[in-house]
């Protein structure tokens, strides 16, 4: 009877049969090391001049093909899988009878000369064989045939679930976090380059600001205190300006207690730095700068995002968010009162509660009649004062608009700035602002900072400030559409027993 026909259980107590059966042997099932030569990579390429030398390599036995005095197996590491040719007249057959009890799933040490097989595959002919860890669990079922694969682990779920196995059999899956890791060096490297410094800031927050989100509340026994996981860097790098950093920044994980979907994870990866003299055009130049390098060290600037095509290289497009707004509703919103906004949203279907405030009514007309259009890089610039209030008035005397920009290509965000305000008197008008939305119900609006605003009273530089998504970054340039796709271990439901 095959694996394939047996239940997990049985399987795994014919797996234990077969430890058990190494350890008679003399085998140690699990050495403490083992110090391969070479990566898989290194032999492929470098055939030409590694044929009839030997090389040491260590991986997981992926396909296995057992034949009465020979076999092929299939050993991959963390750069790719090479061919292994394992004969008893070259191992021994005290050797080649603990292969036999080798399964797909185990680690194994191959010693052997490389070589070519008559139909041209390189591939290493064994001399030692070292078990490495045997495999008690089977691996999900994968076919190959011809190069291609089916009957693969596919179910979406169980892949988030047990990433583990995502990543042992989904080729893909390793390259989009390998990409991820290498997207991640490249915005480090921009940063570093233009002498940001990189800084830490705490997780852990008695007042959390800097975003309009309900946080994860947590308690803290030694000091009896209500504390929040933080919704956003902000408060705290500004700070470090006011301090006498020029440039910070910080990637940072954040927690936002809302909803999850192809868009967000209630923990997720942010990049937010702070420019010292610099404001949101300086923000927008390098913004763009940051996303083509990041684009570049990984691929092409000319990008497939699903059907979109999307162009990197151009110069990103400027549009006013009230500019955006009069054109998907024909009507000027900028002067508007709440019942007359009230009225436009329920002409254009939005969905929204009657005591909701100007600020949430805008948002909802922009997210669902101008976002999913922007697809080409644009930044939406010049936002409402009611929804940033964190940004300073524009430099032309509008009294209710700031200097703010969004991002939007492909229909999503990726980014968020403003020319931060640094007026200490206004920055506590406008939290006081938002702690009466609060009093009204808007569980998002941002609470009142005293320490934020007494630094602030100390003198804070002007200053442009940025915040990008890293994992929707990370989606957009390895064309990915579910902010699960590029998460390591997103938070799921609980699986039910």
């Amino acid at each position: 009877m095959t694996e394939k026909n047996k239940s997990i259980n049985q399987i795994i107590d014919f797996r234990k049969e077969k430890l058990n059966k190494l350890k008679e042997l003399g085998i140690n099932p699990y050495p403490h090391n083992f110090s391969p030569s070479h990566k898989s990579i290194e032999i492929l390429d470098g055939f030409n001049n590694l044929e009839n030398k030997i090389v040491c390599i260590a991986g997981r036995i992926m396909a296995l093909r057992k034949m009465g005095k020979a076999s092929f197996i299939h050993v991959m590491d963390d750069k790719g899988r090479i061919q292994i040719f394992i004969k008893k007249d070259n191992v021994g057959e005290n050797i080649y009878d603990a292969f036999k009890l080798m399964d797909i799933g185990d680690f194994i040490g191959i010693s052997g000369v490389v070589f070519k097989t008559k139909v041209g595959e390189i591939s290493i002919s064994a001399e030692k064989f070292d078990v490495l860890s045997k495999s008690i669990r089977p691996l999900p079922i994968v076919k190959e045939k011809e190069g291609e694969v089916y009957d693969a682990f596919t179910d979406k779920e169980l892949r988030y679930r047990n990433r583990h196995l995502d990543l042992i059999v989904n080729a893909e899956t390793r390259s989009t976090f390998i990409k991820r890791t290498q997207i991640i060096n490249e915005i480090r490297a921009t940063l570093n380059a233009k002498q940001f410094l990189e800084v830490e800031t705490p997780v852990l927050q008695p007042i959390y600001g800097g975003a309009n989100a309900r946080p994860f509340t947590t308690h803290h026994n030694a000091l009896d205190q209500k504390l929040f996981l933080r919704i956003a860097d902000e408060l705290y790098l500004k700070r470090l300006i006011i301090g006498g950093f020029e440039k910070v920044y910080e990637m940072s994980k954040d927690f936002r207690n809302e909803g999850m979907d192809k868009n967000h994870n209630p923990e997720f990866t942010m990049l937010e730095f702070y420019w010292a003299y610099a404001d949101y055009e300086d923000c927008m130049e390098l913004v763009e700068e940051i996303i083509r390098n990041a684009a570049k060290c990984i691929g092409d600037l000319k990008i497939n995002w699903g059907k979109l095509k999307i162009d990197l290289s151009k110069k990103f497009e400027k549009k006013s968010f009230y500019a955006l707004l009069e054109k998907a509703t024909g009507v000027d919103l900028e002067k508007m009162d709440k019942s007359e906004m009230l009225t436009v949203c329920k002409d254009n279907n939005i969905d929204i509660e009657d005591n909701c405030n100007v600020g949430q009514m805008l948002d909802g007309l922009m997210s669902t009649l101008v976002e999913p259009n922007l697809i080409a890089p644009t930044f939406v610039i010049d936002y409402p004062k009611s929804i940033s209030p964190l940004a300073k008035l524009k430099r032309d005397g509008s009294d209710n608009i700031v200097e703010r920009f969004e991002l939007f290509i492909g229909g999503a965000e990726f980014a968020n700035s403003f020319s931060e305000l640094n007026d200490p008197i206004d920055q506590r008008s406008r939290l006081e602002e938002q702690s009466k939305l609060r009093d009204q119900g808007d569980e998002e609006a941002q609470p009142i900072d005293e320490e934020f605003i007494k630094a602030m009273e100390i003198g804070m530089p002007p200053t442009g400030g940025v915040g990008i998504g890293i994992d929707r970054l990370i989606m957009l340039l390895t064309n990915n559409h579910w902010i699960r796709d590029v998460i390591l271990f997103p938070t799921m439901r609980p699986e039910k027993y």
